[in-house]
């Protein structure tokens, strides 16, 4: 056996052209992802990495050589180069759907239920100071103000980018891929999100007209909605999501935020927002695009208002004499 292939490293090479039965129905699967089950490139390419490095490791050619010993000795040696629990999960979850593929298909393999998945710890969410999240949201007219010049295009973008965030939860992906001819003058508009499926996400009073200012001062022929700027000012193309971190980051150094901040911040914001304000879990799930709602309740710890009223009114109330 050889050792696991680190993350991020030999992707789907092995699967371009499979030399063994094992290699070929690994592609099928991949395949099977994208074309059956409509899943995303990225989903299919996390997917393939995984598999990639379980076949590296293992050293078969076969489905019916591959044993729970195997998938054993395998999550060992992640566990060994120091990969995180969740991460190790991926493997192990990618593993599991591949089997269960080959089962639906009657090829001879390892049932799928032989292996356990990973106990998941309790996740940690981050989320932005109310404070601080006022002084990122104003950060782009502010540094404009404090300049004493009329908002560039870039502020206008930037601040735009923002309030559109923290009003919508939007992924970054799906943030990057909305329109200029959306109808933003209702409040409300449709977005793809993962597994290609639609949602309806809506926009505040003040997202809409930050987003109306910085359509006025567009003068360009691009159909996205957030454009990417160089140096000058001129319009280069539909923006990216690594320069949309760019913009978070460099905004809120502006504001003066030490932590780092990324636009993901922003849609745990978001959402902590609802459910402090009452909303209930389902409706959160729906707005954020969950497909599961145990993703939604990762935030409940975070909101629960009635154990703090007990706190309040059972501990706080009492001083120590």
């Amino acid at each position: 056996m050889n050792k696991a292939t680190p993350p991020g490293r030999n992707g789907n090479e092995a699967l371009a052209a499979p030399k063994t039965a094992l290699e070929r129905w690994v592609r099928a699967y991949l395949n099977y992802l994208t074309i059956e089950k409509n899943r995303s490139r990225k989903t299919r390419e996390n997917y393939g990495r995984c598999l990639t490095a379980f076949l590296a490791f293992a050293g078969i050619q076969s489905p019916a050589e591959i044993t729970i010993d195997l998938v054993s000795d395998f999550r060992n040696t992640l566990d060994e180069q120091g990969l995180k629990k969740v991460t190790q999960g991926y493997y192990v979850i990618a593993i599991r759907n591949f089997l269960k593929f080959l089962r639906k298909r009657d090829v001879e393999t390892l049932a799928a239920e032989k292996i356990e998945l990973p106990k998941a710890g309790s996740r940690q969410i981050d989320t932005i100071r109310a404070e601080d999240l006022v002084r990122l949201l104003d950060a782009p007219l502010a540094a404009a103000a404090a300049k004493k010049t009329a908002p560039s295009l870039r502020d206008l973008r930037d601040h735009a980018v923002l309030e559109t965030f923290f009003s919508t939860g939007l992924r970054l992906a799906e943030l990057c891929s909305l329109s200029r001819y959306a109808d933003w003058k209702r409040g409300e508009i449709s977005v793809r999100g993962k597994g290609d499926k639609l949602r309806v996400v809506f926009i505040s009073d003040r997202a809409r007209g930050a987003i109306k200012t910085y359509l006025d001062a567009r003068t360009d022929p691009e159909e996205a909605l957030f454009i990417s700027l160089d140096k000058k000012g001129r319009v280069i193309g539909p923006i990216i999501p690594r320069a949309v971190e760019r913009i978070v980051a460099r905004r809120a150094k502006e504001a003066g935020i030490a932590e780092r901040i990324h636009p993901h911040l922003l849609r745990h914001s978001f959402a902590t927002d609802l459910l402090v304000n009452g909303a209930d879990l389902r409706s959160v799930q729906e707005l954020l695009g969950h497909a599961n709602i145990a993703t939604t309740q990762i935030y409940t710890h975070l909101t629960n208002k009635q154990l703090r009223e007990v706190h309040k009114k059972f501990h706080d109330a009492n001083p120590r004499e």
